[in-house]
């Protein structure tokens, strides 16, 4: 089968949702070239090893590709695709030079030279992040490992956002919580959650693609009893208590659903949100005050902000 190659021109602030965008218009694999990977310093503990070409990446911003069959509909898909980018500008968010451009590229070159960008990945204290075909063994009894299949098109877990967000759930979640999981993606948050010792997650995304993403990397992680996915938007009708609350998406969507996660969350509970560029970080934290949490940390990785906020015991509304 032939397939076209999308790319997109654009800046770091703008992956996770154009990202979004190809998943939901069918988009089968990506791949994001960020120049920041190549002088990228990890934290002595974390971090991965291996070689990364400067040739294959753009000199600023980043390019984002993925890919989509070549059939009667093609035009039309890049019309939706470039029209709901441009349409990110309502959000404010920042597209850079917003080239997008097509190339043709066979299925067999493709299929496998995509996995040369995917390696094992420690992330936190605990966690390493490696991609299904990957042969790992832990290094300590306490490890823990996440298996991911990023052939899915929601990448391997690697991100700032994800980092940040499951560096948070191995701090404050504790034995047997109830973990709800905002907007899973490929289903990271969910399995970390599961890994760190929750009783139960529920994981749930508007997205199909998503949804059936993070049912398959349960069920690869063998944690598909323990978590449970559901299509659904944002908290909606959710009337669960959890213990913690974690979502890691556009800063502009956590803000709408911010009350119905203080309704969601026990007492002392846990709101732990991520995917917040800098220039929306008090927006965040001046919503979640009003609504009555203590702000009780915020943790920050190259141009990405987590907040992590907990419901206070006294507080009336």
């Amino acid at each position: 089968m032939q397939w076209s190659e999308i790319c997109i021109h654009t800046t770091n602030e703008a992956i996770e949702p154009i990202s979004n965008i190809l998943h939901e218009t069918g988009a089968s694999g990506l791949v994001i070239e960020d120049p920041l990977d190549l002088v990228k310093v990890h934290a002595e503990e974390f971090g991965e090893i291996y070689d990364l070409d400067p040739n294959e990446y753009p000199e600023e911003g980043v390019r984002i590709k993925a890919y989509l069959p070549i059939n009667s509909f093609l035009g039309e898909t890049v019309e939706q695709i470039k029209q709901a980018i441009n349409n990110l500008l309502i959000y404010d968010i920042d597209l850079g030079r917003n080239d997008v451009s097509l190339s043709e590229v066979n299925e067999e070159e493709w299929a496998t030279a995509w996995k040369k960008y995917y390696k094992p990945v420690k992330i936190s204290q605990r966690i390493t992040i490696t991609p299904t075909w990957e042969d790992y063994s832990p290094v300590s009894t306490d490890q823990i490992i996440i298996e991911l299949d990023p052939g899915m098109a929601f990448g391997t877990g690697t991100h700032p956002t994800t980092v940040l967000s499951i560096q948070a759930l191995e701090e404050y979640l504790t034995d047997n919580n109830i973990v709800i999981d905002v907007g899973c993606g490929s289903g990271v948050l969910s399995i970390a959650a599961a890994k760190l010792g929750a009783k139960e997650v529920f994981a749930y995304d508007l997205d199909e693609i998503a949804v059936n993403s993070t049912k398959l990397n349960a069920k690869v992680n063998q944690l598909d009893k323990q978590i449970t996915v559901k299509q659904n938007n944002l908290l909606n009708h959710v009337s669960m208590k959890a213990d913690v609350i974690v979502s890691n998406i556009l800063a502009e969507i956590i803000v709408r659903f911010i009350e119905d996660a203080w309704n969601n969350l026990i007492e002392g509970g846990y709101f732990i949100t991520s995917g917040i560029i800098q220039k929306k970080k008090q927006l965040v934290k001046q919503k979640l005050e009003e609504q009555g949490f203590s702000i009780i940390a915020v943790n920050e990785m190259e141009d990405w902000v987590s907040i992590v906020a907990r419901k206070n015991e006294l507080a009336q509304f």
